[in-house]
């Protein structure tokens, strides 16, 4: 099996280290909040329904279908990344594309605004850009591999897109060490 062109020796710029994989830290937390909040609504939906004395059991199943769809809606995904590949398994599933094999990053806005990225498998994944901004350590694996592709020549589509997030995590970083440092006005 022969190397591929970003892994001959010499040319990469940062070493990797292969067993590393970078994830989401805080996703417990953000469940637990959306467990919270599906858990709420539940209670003040029978609550009322129980003080106005029109608590039926077709309405009890109505509002626990409500607070089940909150949940599913709330709950955040994980997001790993890994030497050559990012994940994102939600509730409903599971994606991963090869960031070593990135053709495309397009930013979707909407709602909310969204990252999609393709390889040239057909993997597709889409992520909130905020998490790469939240945690430095997947967006360094995401642009590391990115850079990797622009060089190559197989990601032509997309890098304003991924020059934005990185001004972004930048300007998080600096003002985080701002913040630690006691620099902050």
């Amino acid at each position: 099996m022969g190397l591929r062109d970003d892994e001959r020796a010499g040319t990469d710029p940062v070493p990797r280290e292969p067993g590393r994989t970078a994830r989401t830290h805080p996703w417990a937390r953000e469940l637990r909040t959306s467990v919270c909040c599906s858990a709420a609504l539940l209670a003040l939906l029978f609550l009322i329904d129980w003080g106005t004395g029109s608590l039926t059991w077709w309405r009890g199943v109505l509002w626990f279908t409500l607070a089940v769809l909150l949940f599913v809606v709330l709950c955040p995904p994980r997001v790993r990344a890994g030497r050559g590949w990012i994940a994102s398994r939600s509730l409903l599933r599971s994606r991963l594309v090869r960031t070593d094999l990135l053709v495309s990053v397009r930013a979707v806005d909407g709602v909310c605004r969204r990252l999609v990225l393709r390889d040239s498998l057909g993997g597709r994944v889409e992520l909130d850009p905020e998490v790469l901004v939240d945690h430095p350590d997947v967006w360094y694996r995401l642009d590391e591999d990115a850079r990797h592709c622009v060089a190559a020549g197989r990601l032509r589509c997309g890098t304003d897109e991924l020059r934005d997030i990185s001004e972004q995590v930048d300007r998080e970083t600096a003002l985080a060490v701002f913040r630690v440092s006691g620099l902050e006005s």
